[in-house]
């Protein structure tokens, strides 16, 4: 069954790039809907923006969607992986600015506001995308493929430079509410040296150890250092699931991801949906709907991430 949030769930906090305030209401919809984004703030032309992969406008540091009249939100990628984490396949999220709240940096504070209003089934069947033949991007020293997978798995690998984070790989089977307990609470990620020239160019305004975890010359400068020993490449991984659940449907495939990001994957979904035989869209039967990221998730399974 498609699922839907059971109440509005409202959150508001700034922007990481803007530094603008913004409320978020996470809006129950009805089945077959999807997930689409409202610009309440904007009134004078169509404010109403579709969370699909060929909707993205821009992919610096963070995923842009826009529509045909220009009106953008930014930074989509976290609240998206926690819908997707969750299991909601419709919602109207509405925004009273240009870019999501980055809360602490993770999918954590989306998560518990999600389950704290619950989840609702509703009378319509579960739609997946079904990788039929691997396609794959390059570009750089970055690599992003899709295969064949009963589930979606996400296999990823980073390899930095700061000792302090240096290379990490992981590799997670979403089902089980394995989001929810391995990756929600993974924040974003950034080099102190980098700071400064991402203000330069209008990002990271609203940036701070409050949520992003910064690291300098082999240190984590955020008091209290990493929530996990592997954090940045979880949180790589959280990002892969929000980017990828602008596919439109759950996919069953396995991602990997080898130095990649937004770009590379928004790169990869247009990849696959322009190859011929690449995939298809199935009506996922009982076991299949049971693996897929929301299934079998409680509220309790929030104090195992911590």
């Amino acid at each position: 069954m498609q699922k839907t949030v059971a109440k509005k769930v409202v959150l508001s906090g700034n922007g990481l790039h803007s530094g603008k305030p913004a409320r978020l209401s996470i809006c129950p919809a009805s089945a077959e809907y999807g997930i689409w984004f409202r610009r309440v703030d904007i009134t004078d032309k169509n404010n109403l923006i579709p969370a699909l992969y060929d909707s993205v406008s821009d992919t610096r540091m963070c995923t842009r969607l826009a529509n045909a009249e220009g009106v953008e939100v930014s930074t989509v990628e976290h609240v998206m992986a926690a819908l997707a984490g969750t299991g909601v396949q419709n919602a109207l999220i509405e925004i009273d600015g240009p870019e999501v709240p980055i809360m602490d940096g993770s999918s954590d504070l989306f998560v518990r506001a999600i389950l704290d209003a619950g989840v609702q089934e509703q009378d319509a069947p579960v739609r997946a995308i079904r990788i039929l033949k691997e396609v794959s991007i390059q570009f750089d020293d970055t690599t992003a493929i899709l295969k064949s997978s009963d589930t979606l798995k996400i296999d990823f690998s980073i390899d930095f430079a700061d000792k302090a984070i240096g290379r990490q790989q992981k590799q997670l089977e979403m089902a089980n509410g394995a989001f929810v307990r391995e990756l929600s609470d993974c924040r974003t990620f950034c080099m102190h040296s980098d700071v400064e020239a991402l203000k330069a160019v209008g990002l990271a305004l609203g940036g701070g150890l409050d949520n992003a975890i910064v690291v300098d010359n082999g240190t984590v400068l955020n008091p209290d250092g990493f929530r996990r020993f592997d954090e940045c490449v979880r949180h790589k991984m959280l990002d892969a699931l929000g980017d990828l659940a602008l596919a439109g449907a759950p996919i069953l495939g396995k991602y990997i991801g080898v130095r990649a990001g937004h770009r590379a994957t928004n790169m990869l979904l247009h990849e696959l949906f322009s190859t011929p035989n690449a995939w298809e869209m199935v009506v996922c039967n009982s076991a299949q709907t049971e693996m897929l990221p929301g299934a079998h998730i409680q509220a309790e399974d929030i104090a195992l991430s911590a």
